[in-house]
């Protein structure tokens, strides 16, 4: 039995095309692998708090001496980590907002960066301590912008990712998605295609 993450960051929930595309995916996956255990994250519906210093401080303090709110955040925290933690493949859907990864996602992952847990500093350099993960990214934009530089979210997720020890990263482009019926639709029949690949 294996588990999937499943993570949608689109501001519309469900409603999002990264959000259908996500979907799409899982019941494809499920239907291949009916032993998965599907587990849920919406962060529209569950926002994850935005950093702060002093949520920052939360994680730095020492568990005796933390107080009653410091743990909470804490264990907000550590309940996230699991679901990562307990993850054979995570299905990330993640809209393209003016330029960047939505702010809700960003929150997230400053949630699951926890030096000591989710990653460590050795003398050599930070080492991820997530590996062995399949991360499949499920990317819609209103324009086209794989390939160039004006992509920033596939090099940073990549990044991120990897930071943590996750480097097996397989993306899913739907663009072109506000530039007319026609390019939305074949974006959307590409994405479709490629997921009856990925999902056997």
């Amino acid at each position: 039995m294996s588990t999937l993450l499943k993570i949608n960051a689109s501001l519309f929930a469900a409603h999002g095309q990264s959000s259908q595309l996500t979907e799409r995916f899982v019941s494809a996956w499920q239907a291949a692998h009916p032993d998965t255990t599907v587990v849920e994250r919406d962060l529209a519906a569950q926002p994850v708090p935005h950093l702060d210093g002093e949520r920052f401080m939360s994680f730095l303090s020492k568990p005796e001496e933390r107080s009653a709110a410091q743990q909470a955040v804490v264990d907000l925290s550590d309940a996230l980590i699991a679901e990562v933690q307990a993850a054979d493949v995570i299905v990330l859907g993640v809209p393209m907002y003016n330029l960047g990864v939505p702010s809700v996602l960003k929150a997230y992952f400053d949630h699951i960066a926890r030096a000591g847990v989710t990653f460590r500093y050795t003398a050599t350099g930070p080492e991820g301590l997530l590996k062995g993960k399949k991360v499949y990214v499920f990317a819609t934009r209103g324009g086209v912008y794989a390939g160039t530089e004006m992509d920033s979210q596939t090099p940073y997720l990549k990044i991120f990712l990897g930071f943590l020890g996750i480097t097996d990263v397989e993306f899913v482009y739907a663009e072109g998605l506000n530039m007319g019926d026609e390019s939305k639709a074949a974006a959307l029949a590409a994405a479709h295609a490629q997921i009856e690949q990925l999902a056997k």
